[in-house]
Order: structure tokens, then sequence, then C-alpha cells
């Protein structure tokens, strides 16, 4: 699976694995309508992300906004694979939706604290 959400009391984590794109776009719609309703901030973890689809990015665009709208956070968990930070900033990505720039993560840790 593409996408995997983790939730506890206070968040919702989103695991985004292999090469996510149009294939899983459903599936990560579903996800992130889930993680929205549930009114948590929202976490990504991007660590073992191999490939990221431009319908991706317009899906985390427009989650972003959402959050961003009913004043729920949005974050990193991990660190970005170093080719898909590049990427995304050759196709100007840098603040989008959380800073590419700045990979400085939360923490490591795998678990949905």
């Amino acid at each position: 699976m593409a996408v995997t959400i983790q939730e506890n009391e206070s968040r919702c984590l989103l695991r985004l694995d292999g090469e996510v794109g149009v294939a899983s776009s459903d599936e990560l719609k579903q996800a992130l309508l889930h993680a929205l309703a549930s009114g948590k901030a929202l976490r990504f973890d991007l660590e073992q992300l191999t490939e990221l689809g431009v319908t991706t990015w317009q899906l985390l665009w427009a989650a972003a906004r959402e959050a961003q709208a009913a004043g729920l956070s949005m974050g990193l968990v991990g660190q970005v694979p170093d080719a898909v930070a590049a990427a995304l900033r050759e196709a100007g990505f840098e603040e989008f939706p959380i800073p590419v720039a700045s990979m400085e993560a939360e923490g490591s840790g795998r678990d949905a604290k």
C-alpha cells in the first residue's frame, strides 16, 4: 500500500511509501479527507517515498489549504529522501506545503504520538 494512516488522540500520521502518483491518488485523497475530518494535527512521514507525482502534490496542496482554514497544523516526521527533496525544489515547491528547504523533522519517531 502506498498510503497508510495512523491516528491517536492528537494527530493523524500519513505515511507515503514507494511511488505515490496517479495510481494511488484516490487512496491518498481518502486518507487526507479522513485526516482532515478528524480535526487533528496532520503529520507526514515521507522517509520511504521514492517518487511523488504531480497529482499527489496537488492533493497535498489542497489539504494544506483545508488544514490552514480549519486551524490544523501540518508537519513532517522523519526525513524526506534527498531525491524527493531535490525533485520538489526543481519543480518550484520549496515552500509547499511544508518547507522542503527545512527538512528538520519533528523527530524521527515512527509512531503516531
